[in-house]
């Protein structure tokens, strides 16, 4: 199924962390297309706000207070969603961020593995099913990072929750195109993106940071190319820039270097050649 013939069915589109950043960015897009909205988020306040910025006198939104953490939240909030209508859009988007190492901070750890990857195949695990047996076009847009594909040192257990969702989607993807399902899955990979998150620390954008909206807009366009993954660039990284790290990443195993030797003293000399080759 194109991402067309999904727009033009409509339905309901569901986004968990829809009420700031690249989530309320795409709850918006996706209302002006005639979508009807149902926001999860965690502060009442939060969604309460992002909603009202989103209601015209043509469209639908409901919101819900949820823990994606909690399996029996995504299951309310799928009933919720399908008493609304038809589910057409899937974006498990929420996700939380805060500093990790793999020799301590264990509850950083739980809490990271449960929003980042267990919030992803809650929301699977609740919605999928009903969307297979409702036999009709639908997506599912699940978002991971860059961290989860390059994996740079500095905060792993942000980088291993976001690998495992790279993995649960590919997976995920597989299963329902051998079984024929109408609903297209795609693994959403932001750029440095300017949210709220960024502003706490920074409060003006920087100018290599995309605005949510820019990353929106990316996303849709790939998915109506009809791309799974979905690597969005920034002001400072490009597609081919990207297409660099990636290939020097999986050249770690196939040319047996150190682990992460894009960071490897030894190795940082060869890696910016290699990058550089990118830009030529």
């Amino acid at each position: 199924m194109t991402w067309k013939q999904i727009a033009d069915t409509g339905g309901v589109a569901v986004v968990t962390g829809g009420a700031s950043g690249v989530g309320l960015a795409a709850a918006r897009y996706l209302a002006q297309r005639g979508f009807d909205l149902l926001l999860a988020d965690i502060s009442a306040d939060a969604l309460d706000k992002a909603a009202a910025s989103l209601r015209s006198p043509g469209g639908r939104v409901e919101t819900a207070v949820t823990d994606v953490a909690r399996a029996d939240d995504l299951k309310a909030l799928a009933d919720q969603a399908f008493s609304m209508g038809p589910v057409a859009v899937l974006m498990n988007n929420a996700g939380i961020a805060q500093p990790s190492s793999t020799l301590d901070i264990t509850d950083a750890w739980r809490q990271i593995i449960d929003v980042n990857f267990y919030g992803i195949l809650n929301g699977v695990q609740a919605f999928v099913p009903r969307m297979i047996a409702a036999g009709r076009p639908a997506t599912i847009i699940n978002t991971g990072s860059k961290q989860g594909i390059t994996t740079p040192p500095g905060n792993p257990a942000y980088n291993v929750s976001k690998a495992a969702v790279k993995v649960l989607t590919e997976q995920l993807a597989h299963e329902l195109r051998e079984e024929g399902a109408p609903v297209n899955v795609h693994l959403f990979v932001p750029g440095f993106t300017y949210t709220g998150m960024i502003a706490e620390i920074m409060p003006e954008k920087p100018p290599a940071a995309w605005t949510s909206e820019q990353c929106v807009d990316w996303l849709f366009d790939r998915i109506g190319d009809g791309d799974f993954y979905v690597l969005c660039p920034d002001n400072s990284v490009t597609p081919a820039v990207d297409a660099r790290r990636v290939l020097w990443s999986a050249g770690d195993i196939t040319e047996n270097r150190p682990a992460l030797s894009r960071w490897h003293p030894d190795w940082s000399e060869q890696f910016a050649e290699f990058e550089k080759d990118a830009a030529d």
